[in-house]
């Protein structure tokens, strides 16, 4: 019942207003943010000391203080999300080469959309399927709410997009792709659900379990493989550059398709750091006792399955 009431008093009504004036608001949740709501405030410094051990503390702090300027945006984003209008988003987010989509829905080639936690994501769930010719797919993570659950992914998909529980990809894959080619957006940067089974390498300094589900698909379904770049333009505009990693999945190696789409992620991170989600705890998977024993295995089962 509260969910209800903070959704159609004070959420919906909100999300009405121009964006503009949901900065004010925000703005004065980061001013608190930063000085007297320590907002997992623990974990936020201690990925990023983990992750940059050659900065400063000061350094390390300035970038947690512009972390908190682009949370607190993306919180007045996500609101707005929830009412903006596709005349809107269209102007807020540009493809700077849609070409490349172009040229693998002309050859009738389904994608994997792959990219993280990075800049404004929701926005990209949302306009995804009017942004290219592909039926856009979302791989829905159920919230603990099921009211929010289900308004939220109302809303996601209110412009086209198909936002499917994990449980049923496949059948919705097997329907879908008889119809067109699809995209299917996966932000690849969650702490996976099982050490064993994910795919580990470094990243930003440490040793990380990466989901291993985009290069299995690619591989399931022979999918393209096309990394994102959400450019932060200016407060509330951005920009999306592509690139391919593959439209050949099953003539790479083991590990490469992961290995490539995680680095381009980090190589975005290390440049501008404060756009990613300092506060998710991204590495509370502990590393196996016996690494490579468990890398070894993983690729016969790989190989054994897509390569004999």
């Amino acid at each position: 019942m509260l969910a209800k009431i903070a959704y159609y008093i004070f959420v919906i009504p909100l999300s009405y207003l121009p964006l503009r004036v949901l900065y004010i608001f925000t703005d004065f949740l980061y001013f608190n943010l930063l000085y007297f709501i320590p907002y997992r405030r623990i974990v936020v410094r201690k990925n990023l000391t983990n992750s940059f051990p050659q900065k400063s503390l000061v350094e390390i702090k300035e970038i947690e203080r512009k972390f908190y300027k682009h949370f607190t945006d993306l919180l007045a984003e996500g609101i707005k999300n929830l009412t903006i209008s596709q005349k809107e988003l269209s102007k807020r987010i540009k493809i700077e080469n849609p070409q490349l989509m172009h040229k693998l829905f002309s050859q009738n080639k389904s994608v994997l959309l792959v990219s993280g936690h990075y800049n404004n994501w929701e926005w990209l769930i949302t306009s995804q399927n009017n942004l290219f010719q592909h039926q856009a797919m979302g791989i829905g993570m159920p919230l603990t709410s099921k009211f929010w659950d289900k308004k939220i992914n109302e809303r996601r998909s209110r412009f086209g997009m198909r936002v499917v529980n994990a449980k049923n990809l496949k059948e919705n894959i097997s329907n879908e792709i008889n119809i067109k080619p699809i995209a299917i957006l996966i932000l690849s940067d969650q702490s996976p659900g099982d050490s064993k089974k994910s795919y580990w390498m470094n990243f930003l300094n440490q040793q990380t379990a990466v989901i291993f589900g985009t290069e299995q698909m690619a591989n399931e379904y022979d999918f393209a493989v096309v990394f994102f770049k959400m450019i932060k333009v200016k407060r509330g505009y951005y920009r999306m550059v592509l690139e391919l990693i593959t439209d050949t999945p099953k003539e790479l190696n083991w590990g490469e398709i992961t290995e490539k789409h995680t680095h381009l992620l980090e190589d975005e991170i290390v440049k501008n750091p404060q756009f990613w989600i300092w506060s998710h705890k991204r590495w509370k998977r502990d590393v196996p006792q016996d690494l490579e024993a468990l890398k070894i295995e993983q690729k016969a089962k790989f190989e054994s399955r897509y390569r004999s």
